[in-house]
């Protein structure tokens, strides 16, 4: 990326400008809940489509507000004088945040999109123009460097994150910097790295405009601007992971062939965690073939690492090529070149003998232990973000659970988690059921099946009573062998505790 492509946008070095920007734009309640306030519902979930007219509509007026939505999220050219009544005008446009057009208007170089942090911090992503309405879908035009705003695939990353303190935090491939910004609030250094120079200059933009402190940020692929000493506690990627014949854009394209790129992301990650560490990962994945696709992805894991992987989504080749075919815009052009590119996609999947791709989350744990829990899981269902104290505490119970055999599970002490509760499915009438589920309401929302003695068990759970003694007892009411019982229930009550409906007591 050349210095006059950087010199488009506006100046990175500037913090008190982006200081008395971010003023301007917090005075005039350009946030996330003034956006929701002043458009509505429709208008406001329309913009996330793509669709500006409804917000066009609704910022017909000349309120300050108004003003700032027009300029920064619609791209539209403003009067100059009415600008100038909200924001720092000359301050702007001479470090590049706004530009005169024609004689008495001024329009945004950059789109800003407010966005609310997680304990209610008014934040602004800054992205390319076009980029900050819609993702991938409000773009105009299709460049290479193009870097886009908030997506659902960055927001749903930053809800699975684990957000405990941390000396260091590395952001692979941070974009327009919504991972380093997230980072940033609970790590001492925050490391953000990008193949697209521009992308390492608007996470800077975003960083000062959202008044968080600045990142370290270095150019380069992957792991490769990392020195070889250096650690992390926890490591974030939302990667390019569309597997396509080519890489044709920066932003969504690996450039390796297949799924190489995430996995190779995968396998590095380890050796840069520190112990207890998490490295936490957006990707896609290959379905080959005579191939079990959970052996593949434990096959990425790296040694020392414990892994919790979760399949969200699965697409057969011809939805997944159509998916990103139009993600580039390019079912608008020319009808033969788009045949043809949809073609070449499905001649890459044939010769790679593809017949699916999976979308989901990988969670590394850096752990020493000699027997590393690797869980591979497909999970399409409704959960509840964030989830980042859900997978953190995922990991403690694969502690809990290797440090107690069955012997120690049953001298232990449980309870019910929070907000679970059991349904009973059968015919009506029926004098008992066909079978029972336990059901999360919170973080995954789970349910599991569960036989009469392991429904009685978790029932009674509340802290008082060890595992063995509450067996002996329903063993006592059902007429079974209190031994027979004993031996065969702890492998229900390591899958009651592994999935999280019972937590261990002390």
């Amino acid at each position: 990326m050349s210095n006059s492509t950087l010199s488009t946008l506006p100046a990175s070095d500037r913090p008190e400008v982006a200081a008395r920007l971010r003023d301007a734009l917090l005075g005039a309640a350009f946030t996330a809940d003034g956006l929701l306030e002043l458009l509505g519902a429709p208008a406001y979930a329309a913009l996330a489509r793509s669709e500006t007219v409804p917000a066009l509509r609704a910022t017909r007026g000349d309120t300050p507000l108004e003003t700032l939505v027009r300029l920064f999220l619609l791209q539209q050219p403003v009067p100059h004088a009415r600008v100038a009544d909200v924001l720092p005008v000359a301050a702007c446009v001479e470090s590049g945040w706004l530009v005169s057009v024609g004689a008495d208007e001024v329009a945004a170089t950059v789109d800003v999109r407010p966005y609310g942090g997680p304990d209610g911090e008014d934040w602004f992503i800054v992205s390319d123009l076009g980029c900050a309405v819609g993702g991938a879908g409000g773009i105009g035009s299709r460049e290479e460097g193009v870097v886009l705003g908030v997506g659902g695939a960055s927001t749903t990353l930053a809800g699975i994150t684990v957000r405990t303190p941390v000396s260091a935090a590395l952001d692979l491939g941070t974009g327009s910097g919504i991972q380093a910004l997230h980072a940033a609030r609970h790590a001492t250094r925050v490391t953000a790295t990008d193949l697209n120079p521009r992308a390492l200059h608007i996470t800077a933009l975003t960083l000062a405009l959202s008044g968080a402190p600045a990142a370290d940020l270095r150019e380069g692929s992957l792991f490769e601007p990392v020195r070889d000493d250096e650690t992390y506690e926890l490591i974030v990627s939302n990667p390019p992971f569309v597997i396509s014949p080519g890489a044709r854009l920066t932003y969504r394209d690996g450039g390796m062939g297949g799924d190489d790129l995430c996995r190779s992301l995968v396998q590095q990650a380890g050796e840069r965690l520190r112990e207890g560490g998490f490295a936490q990962f957006l990707a896609n994945w290959q379905h080959v073939e005579g191939e079990d696709w959970q052996d593949r992805l434990r096959s990425w894991v790296p040694r020392g690492c414990d892994a919790w992987i979760v399949q969200r989504e699965v697409q057969d080749v011809t939805q997944y090529a159509e998916l990103w075919l139009r993600d580039a815009g390019d079912h608008q052009g020319d009808t033969a070149a788009y045949e043809a590119l949809y073609d070449a996609w499905l001649d890459e999947f044939e010769a790679r003998k593809v017949r699916a791709v999976g979308f989901g989350w990988i969670t590394l744990r850096r752990t020493g232990s000699d027997a590393p829990s690797i869980t591979v899981e497909e999970w399409p269902h409704p959960v509840e973000q964030p989830l980042g104290d859900t997978v953190r505490e995922h990991f403690d119970r694969v502690d809990y659970l290797r440090a107690h055999d069955d012997a120690a599970l049953l001298a232990a002490h449980f309870r019910l988690a929070p907000e679970i509760i059991q349904e009973q499915v059968g015919l009506p009438g029926a004098e008992d059921p066909e079978h029972v589920v336990l059901r999360q309401h919170r973080g995954m929302r789970r349910a599991t099946k569960v036989d009469t003695v392991g429904a009685g068990f978790a029932g009674v759970c509340d802290g008082t009573l060890s595992a063995g003694r509450i067996l002996d007892a329903i063993a006592q009411l059902v007429g079974e062998d209190p031994v027979l019982l004993r031996d065969r229930t702890p492998a229900q009550i390591r899958l009651l505790v592994e999935q999280g409906f019972l937590e261990p007591v002390g």
